[in-house]
């Protein structure tokens, strides 16, 4: 962002509250500063690259307000309902037609052109199809060597011209009570084919309560993945292979829902596998 900006990585700081987020300040050549009122632990922000730990929002003090040179918007709202009976997921969709229906401008596609792509590197079925465990779900197995050759074909589709989000979840967007649905945190910001984001998102709305079948048709049908149905499915599918290979893990330190939480998206991505391989 900041050749975006034209600003200097020495004007400008990074904070986040995860390890990837150190990872992106220290990439962007920028001070890191770790939150450490998030769900990570401070020694994890710190093995990333935190350059400080700020022990509370109020920390960020006249001291440091040196080095912003530019708050780009304030967001007044909660995170958006992607339940059925919420307008919000529409809006959800309508802004990734939006975002994606164009190229990235030229400045931010320099903004990221130094960042590796997170999502080219995402896999999990190669390791399963190798080992299988014993509690495998029966619909992954009966599936198992397609899903780890489409998994496999994904890392030479990933590139593409568009923006990516790479993380799009409630908790990753604010509905602004005049802008409407935002997409913030942009740690994993690259670019790449356009059903990158609508493929992580559609897991996302099954898991607020939507079913597998009206997701996979809008999945079909949205501008952002109609277009390029064998990059969606290959793209869905390492990144459930991803979920499910991960959730097999034990917990790391101070994020002690994650394994359950990649447990159901990798269910929820699963099932919608299950109607694009059908």
């Amino acid at each position: 962002m900041g050749p975006a900006l034209n600003v200097s990585p020495e004007h400008a700081v990074f904070v986040g509250d995860s390890p990837t987020d150190m990872t992106a300040a220290c990439a962007a050549g920028v001070l890191a500063l770790g939150a450490v009122w998030g769900w990570h632990p401070p020694a994890a922000l710190r093995a990333a690259g935190a350059d400080h730990l700020l022990p509370e929002p109020t920390s960020i003090g006249p001291s440091l307000l040196r080095h912003l040179p530019l708050i780009i918007a304030h967001l007044d709202g909660p995170h958006p309902d992607l339940s059925p009976a919420s307008g919000d997921a529409e809006q959800t969709w309508a802004l990734l037609d939006k975002l994606t229906s164009s190229p990235a401008t030229a400045p931010y596609a320099a903004a990221v052109s130094t960042t590796p792509s997170t999502t080219a590197a995402l896999h999990g079925w190669d390791e399963l199809l190798a080992d299988p465990p014993a509690d495998l779900a029966p619909a992954a197995r009966a599936h198992l060597p397609q899903l780890a050759a489409l998994e496999a074909a994904w890392p030479a589709l990933a590139h593409g011209n568009r923006i990516v989000h790479g993380d799009l979840r409630a908790d990753n967007m604010v509905r602004d009570h005049h802008l409407g649905v935002t997409f913030v945190d942009w740690a994993h910001a690259t670019t790449g084919p356009a059903c990158i984001d609508a493929a992580s998102l559609a897991p996302q709305l099954i898991l607020a309560g939507q079913t597998p079948a009206d997701i996979a048709r809008l999945l079909r049908d949205h501008p952002a993945t109609a277009g390029s149905p064998e990059t969606t499915t290959a793209f869905l599918a390492a990144l459930t292979g991803h979920w499910h290979r991960n959730a097999r893990k034990p917990a790391p330190p101070g994020a002690p829902g994650l394994r359950a939480y990649q447990h159901r998206a990798a269910a929820a991505g699963l099932a919608l596998l299950g109607y694009r391989l059908s």
